[in-house]
């Protein structure tokens, strides 16, 4: 077992562990929203920010996948992980701000709007793909994937028609950490008649 510090509190943690794993391990809030122990950690949305110390020197690294060491020190919410935190809050304000999940969590840090423009008022989705890697991952039927690049990147299914490898088993919305998915699954799955034997 490796020995560090999450605020200044003595954790001891298996050396695979991340620092997300070894807080919630000791019962350590670290607010979180694509990561999903059914899958492996993509470090998409950043909000698990936190702050390591090591020597002489600190950075914030994100929580989800950064491995565990002996004797560092990590803060969780010191005022750099905030601000951090903050402006993570700001874009997925922008990003998505229909999102009532975004909503809340921004309103905790004391932010009502966001700095940034707004494309479309109406998205929920922060395309942090745990849709897609719960599929992939757990399903293991990849019914569904992440199209185009850069801004125009949406979750959907190749050729956007719905796809004949989704069996309707719903995980995608059960993991959504947005709600987004719950409106698109119609799109992915096509009618509920085709999934019947």
């Amino acid at each position: 077992m490796l020995k560090f510090k999450i605020n200044d509190q003595e954790v001891e943690a298996l050396p695979e562990w991340t620092v997300l794993e070894a807080a919630r391990e000791k019962g350590i809030h670290i607010p979180t929203l694509c990561y999903h122990e059914a899958v492996g950690p993509s470090g998409a949305c950043r909000l698990c920010v936190v702050e390591v110390v090591e020597g002489n020197w600190s950075k914030v690294v994100i929580s989800c996948m950064y491995p565990v060491k002996e004797g560092i020190t990590v803060f969780t919410d010191s005022a750099r992980v905030k601000n951090v935190r903050r402006w993570i809050l700001e874009m997925l304000l922008a990003e998505c701000p229909a999102s009532k999940e975004i909503q809340t969590l921004a309103a905790e840090y004391g932010i009502k709007n966001s700095r940034f423009s707004i494309k479309n008022p109406e998205e929920q989705c922060m395309l942090c793909g745990l849709c897609v890697r719960v599929c992939r991952e757990v399903v293991g039927v990849s019914a569904i994937t992440t199209v185009g690049r850069g801004v125009h990147k949406v979750i959907g299914t190749p050729f956007r028609k719905p796809s004949e490898a989704c069996v309707a088993c719903g995980s995608c919305v059960t993991v959504c950490p947005t709600g987004a998915m719950q409106t698109r699954l119609d799109a992915v799955r096509g009618p509920v008649d085709a999934h019947k034997s």
